[in-house]
């Protein structure tokens, strides 16, 4: 949620992932720290992405958050994860993406014997490229089906993202050329969560990074789609868990 003070705490690097396995996995991420003098809690404003984590503290699979969630660190330690392009995680499940949204899976009981073998590879590999090319070997050892509406559903979530235009359900319907139905039917099963709410949270996302820069609420409403300020405060208070003048004086721009 505070990328900014974060840079303090710990160090995040992303790999990408062979090609191979790029139709699936957007990158490989790797969070590190060392000596913390006390724990920092980080809070965490979930993509629709389904991620895969491998730490001492947890091995799970994580669908699409739709809340914030956290995680605090202490002392040491390091955390491995593969992030699944939006739709990569359906070839792997065999079913509805949906299934998994607002929950964490063991990767044990996701993928049996084979997923506990995998994280006790990993936690016992202290190179992190190394341990990346175990969580490789495993995914390719699935054997992923090729499936042509993955592609379908992460062309129209990088739509969204990178279009700040693109602020209802309808006018992403009519750029895909699939009716509404069809096109909560695709997001439901490939992404986890319906358009609507992709739409909203990556304008989220995109309203923390102006927020930032001190860009005023009304001004920021009114390109990010919100009917007023107020619709825009809500959301954002709901998503972040403090409203956007707290969410300014915490990352720098206490006059926002």
């Amino acid at each position: 949620m505070n990328p900014y003070a974060a840079l303090d705490a710990f160090d995040f690097v992303r790999h990408a992932p062979s090609p191979a396995l790029a139709a699936y996995v957007e990158h490989f991420w790797v969070v590190t720290w060392t000596d913390l003098a006390e724990p920092y809690e980080q809070r965490i404003i979930s993509h629709p992405s389904v991620n895969m984590t491998i730490t001492e503290d947890f091995h799970r699979i994580a669908g699409v958050i739709k809340g914030g969630f956290s995680y605090t660190m202490r002392g040491s330690g390091r955390v491995l994860g593969t992030r699944f392009r939006p739709g990569g995680f359906r070839p792997f499940l065999g079913g509805p993406v949906s299934d998994l949204s607002d929950r964490f899976v063991e990767v044990g009981e996701m993928f049996g014997a084979a997923g506990a073998a995998l994280v006790e590879q990993v936690l016992a590999e202290p190179d992190s490229r190394a341990a990346i090319a175990l969580v490789e070997t495993f995914l390719l050892g699935l054997g992923p089906a090729e499936d042509p509406l993955v592609h379908e559903a992460a062309a129209l979530v990088a739509l969204v993202e990178n279009d700040m235009s693109v602020t209802r359900v309808d006018e992403l319907a009519a750029r895909s050329g699939l009716s509404v139905r069809s096109l909560q039917r695709l997001f439901r099963d490939y992404v986890g969560v319906g358009p609507k709410w992709v739409i909203r949270r990556f304008r989220l996302h995109e309203a923390a990074e102006r927020i930032h820069r001190g860009l005023d609420l009304a001004t920021l409403a009114a390109e990010l789609g919100y009917t007023d300020q107020a619709h825009l405060t809500r959301d954002f208070t709901g998503a972040v868990g403090m409203p956007p003048a707290a969410y300014a004086r915490l990352t720098g721009h206490a006059g926002s």
